[in-house]
């Protein structure tokens, strides 16, 4: 018992003495400059984005470089100025640049420090040969090919973008427009049937180097679980892909290393990411990204859920939706009073607690009267609150 006692004891002077502990790389105040995008040389426009890394212990997530004055500059003295977009964007639509130059970017902050990127020559990439999906036990493996009949590209980098049609649980064939309960316009007003777009972030690489010919064959980009909802019916897949400097290459591996492989003693350790960019004033402050010139090329697929094995244990529609009866007239039966059950739990301007979307009506079986509607939450009636829209992309079919 005294031995019991004494444990006890013990264990509550270790967990009393705890401290917490935060590293220096979780305060750390510095703010870095990131940039993010790539001149076009084409007719695309360049989109250039900056950003300042944050605390890891800091409330935001996003710190948006504002007022910057941009500048993208050739080796023949030409120069492109940018225009600012909100949240730290900034644009030229369509340079149209050749390539007997070599072209950088300029940046001048607020605080009147000056960034310039390496001049790079322009890099022309091949078109996408083809996209193909490969079915297997647990999913489904995205992979592209390419080539380069010249045998100039060599590295190579892809994004891609994922849209998806889905439904909510229930279709709701009326809407309140606050005093009364009224049909809705399906076609234009249809929130049962909407489609999401998700933004890859991981970072995706090849390179045929090692190889005597350019091609670039069968290579994984992602991969959707047989359990997603992005394949319950279909799924447009989107990919960009760049072709990349040998320095390109390595700062984007490099990144890929640092953020994408690590978790393991087996992995690669972190390391410092250098790209082309460098403070004219300082050039020992950190500056994290590289501007490539050059062109990309986009292919686009489809994947339909009637090519795909009955896969039954994909999810449905949210659960927790149950669909509730409301009346036009209604007897409590605690206190037998008669009350519009419609405007009290429907009709939002007659009632705070109105707070449900309706489905269908509910009819009188021999007169055919309607005598009320079933409904149930928002986020069982519109899709749009499940991160979509109900705008048909103009890329759909």
């Amino acid at each position: 018992m005294k031995n019991r006692a004494f444990c006890i004891l013990a264990l509550m002077v270790m967990v009393g003495c705890k401290k917490p502990y935060y590293p220096d790389v979780i305060a750390a105040p510095n703010s870095y400059l990131v940039v993010e995008g790539m001149i076009n040389s084409g007719s695309d426009s360049t989109i250039i984005k900056l950003n300042r890394t944050v605390k890891l212990s800091g409330a935001t997530n996003i710190n948006p470089e504002l007022k910057a004055v941009l500048t993208v500059e050739g080796d023949d003295n030409s120069n492109y100025p940018l225009v600012e977009k909100p949240n730290g964007v900034y644009i030229f639509p369509g340079l149209n640049l050749g390539t007997a130059h070599k072209y950088r970017l300029r940046i001048r902050t607020t605080n009147g420090k000056e960034y310039l990127s390496g001049f790079e020559a322009v890099l022309n990439t091949p078109v996408v040969d083809s996209l193909a999906y490969h079915i297997q036990s647990d999913g489904v493996s995205v992979n592209v090919n390419t080539h380069d009949p010249k045998n100039a590209t060599r590295y190579y980098r892809w994004e891609y973008d994922e849209t998806w049609i889905y439904t909510s649980r229930y279709q709701s064939l009326f809407k309140s427009n606050g005093d009364t309960v009224l049909y809705r316009d399906l076609i234009n007003d249809d929130i049962y049937t909407c489609w999401r777009t998700e933004l890859a972030t991981t970072i995706v690489l090849a390179s045929s180097a090692k190889l005597s010919l350019d091609v670039i064959s069968d290579m994984p980009i992602t991969f959707i679980s047989r359990h997603s909802d992005k394949i319950r019916s279909k799924v447009s897949i989107l990919v960009r892909q760049y072709g990349l400097s040998k320095d390109a290459y390595d700062f984007w591996q490099n990144l890929q290393k640092n953020t994408q492989q690590l978790g393991s003693i087996f992995d690669a350790q972190p390391s410092q990411i250098n790209g082309n960019i460098h403070s004219t004033s300082n050039t020992d402050e950190p500056v994290i990204g590289y501007v490539s010139v050059g062109t990309y090329t986009t292919k686009r697929f489809f994947i339909d859920e009637h090519n795909l094995p009955n896969w039954i244990d994909v999810p449905s529609a949210p659960t927790g939706c149950p669909a509730h009866g409301y009346f036009y007239k209604y007897i409590d039966p605690v206190s037998g009073l008669l009350f519009n059950q419609v405007d009290a739990y429907l009709n939002y301007k007659k009632s705070p607690s109105a707070t449900e979307i309706p489905i269908e009506g509910i009819y009188d079986r021999q007169t055919h009267e309607r005598l009320g509607f079933t409904a149930s939450y928002p986020e069982c009636v519109d899709c749009r609150l499940q991160h979509g829209t109900n705008k048909q992309p103009n890329f759909w079919k």
